[in-house]
Parts: C-alpha cells; sequence; structure tokens
C-alpha cells in the first residue's frame, strides 16, 4: 500500500518585516510581533478635535461696589443732618422769635448853628451845637444786646454836609428793657471850603420848613442768648426826616421830629439764624 501524506497542521511561517529602528518588527497590517498595536505618523486634519469657545464670566469687583456704598451712606446722613439742623432753626424761630432793636429819636435842640464867611469870602467857619434825646429798645424776650460806645454824627440831609459829632456811652439792653439818652451833646468847630458852603448855604436860608437833618449812629454789638453769644458786628442807626429851626438869640430853638424815623441796620449771626 502506498504511504499518505497528511499536510501539517502547522500554518507555514509567513515572513516578518524588519523591525524599525530597532522597535519590535512591525507587519504590515500595524500590528506587532507581540500582538500590539501601533499609530500611524501621518498627519490626519479630519481628527483635529473642534473649537470650543468658553464661555464669558464678568469679573467681580468688590471694591467699587464698596466705594458706590460708602457714598451712598455719606450723602445720605449728610442729608439727614441738614434736614435735623432745618427742624432745630425753625423750633428756634417759633420759640424766641428775635426781632432787631429799635431807636427812637425823642427831642433834638439846636443850641448854635452859625456859617460866618470873611468879607473877602476867603473862608468859611462853622459852628454847631446840639443836644439831643436818644431811646433804644430791645422788643426781645430772650435776647440782650451788648453795645460799645456810639460815635454819633449829624449831617444834612439835603447835601450830605458835616455839621457835628458827639458820642453815646457803652451799654446793655437786657429782654425788653428801654434804655434813654438825655443831654447827648453833638458840636463842631470847622472851617469849611467854597463848594462846601454853597452846599449849605441854601438850606440855612429856608426858613419856612427849616433845615433837614440826619442824625446817624454806629457802634458794635454783641447778642446773647442763654448759653449762645454771636460775634461783634457793626450796627448803624439812621434817623432822618428831621426838620432843624436856626435859634434866635441865646435861646435854643427845638427841632420838629415827629416825623423822624430811625432805621436799624444790623445782620447778626447766632448758630445757623441770622437776622
Amino acid at each position: 500500500m502506498s504511504e499518505k501524506v497528511f499536510p501539517s497542521a502547522k500554518p507555514a511561517a509567513t515572513a516578518v518585516p524588519p523591525a524599525v529602528n530597532g522597535g519590535a518588527p512591525v507587519n504590515t497590517n500595524g500590528t506587532t510581533a507581540n500582538g500590539g498595536t501601533t499609530k500611524s505618523h501621518l498627519y490626519n486634519p479630519t481628527s483635529r478635535p473642534p473649537y470650543r469657545p468658553q464661555p464669558y464670566h464678568r469679573r467681580h469687583r468688590p471694591r467699587r461696589n464698596y466705594c458706590c456704598c460708602c457714598c451712598f451712606w455719606t450723602i445720605l446722613i449728610i442729608l439727614i443732618l441738614a434736614l435735623l439742623v432745618a427742624i432745630a432753626g425753625s423750633v428756634f424761630y417759633v420759640l424766641y422769635r428775635p426781632n432787631r432793636p429799635s431807636y427812637t429819636l425823642a427831642s433834638l435842640r439846636i443850641h448854635r448853628l452859625n456859617l460866618t464867611t470873611t468879607a473877602d469870602s476867603s473862608s468859611s467857619h462853622l459852628s454847631t451845637l446840639f443836644n439831643l434825646t436818644i431811646s433804644s429798645k430791645n422788643p426781645n424776650s430772650h435776647l440782650s444786646f451788648s453795645y460799645d460806645p456810639f460815635v454819633v454824627s449829624c449831617v444834612s440831609s439835603n447835601s450830605d454836609v458835616f455839621i457835628g459829632n458827639g458820642t453815646l456811652p457803652a451799654f446793655v439792653s437786657n429782654s425788653k428793657n428801654e434804655t434813654t439818652f438825655k443831654g447827648v451833646v453833638v458840636t463842631t468847630s470847622i472851617d469849611l471850603d467854597a463848594e462846601t458852603v454853597n452846599n449849605l448855604r441854601p438850606d440855612l436860608k429856608k426858613k419856612k420848613n427849616g433845615i433837614l437833618l440826619k442824625v446817624q449812629m454806629d457802634t458794635k454789638v454783641t447778642v446773647k442768648m442763654g448759653g449762645l453769644k454771636s460775634k461783634k458786628v457793626g450796627i448803624r442807626v439812621s434817623c432822618d426826616g428831621v426838620k432843624g429851626v436856626l435859634p434866635k438869640g441865646k435861646s435854643p430853638s427845638l427841632a420838629n421830629v415827629s416825623g423822624a424815623k430811625c432805621k436799624v441796620d444790623l445782620r447778626i449771626k447766632i448758630w445757623r439764624w441770622t437776622f
């Protein structure tokens, strides 16, 4: 009998390609000799993941918010304080109702009012002597006025020619108090220039209505109200509308003061209130 030859059960050995750069041998199908896989070194543009933009997150600024908060509370506090001050001022006015002092020119006697001129009209001399009675009244219930000495001056109303001056002593006018000064002397003896004489002479020749006079008093005053005290400020009292008549002989003439009105120019600030 002939002998049968069976094929071998082992597959034929295939050729293994040489290793690349000293590494493991790689088959053409991408597998290594030990059964691993290799990655292709070729660039594939489709294998790059798509770009996904990140969401924008706003940065917080706590410092700016803190500054805004501080400004808000500061403005609110200032407004509240201003409101409280306004309320306090209104209460102060309702309770105290401060008013300016009032003055009255009770009488004015003209003892001398002489204007003499030399024969050649080269010089003129004015000699005057007045006697005044002045009253000061404080209408307030809670305020007192402390006056420095007054400077009293008398001028002609039409031409503002200086006629004489005098003084009043310092005094304190308490609440609801009236102070009267009698025998206040206003006098002068001066030489006048030609222009002043020309302005004054027409007033002296008015025998029917007399010469119109104006009395002014200037000083400084301090106002006190309880524990509060104002700064020392200026005050001017102007009494206009006095009609004087030239005296005859040695007897003084009495000026007409019935139409005289005294105006007080005063501006005082106590705390946050001004009158």
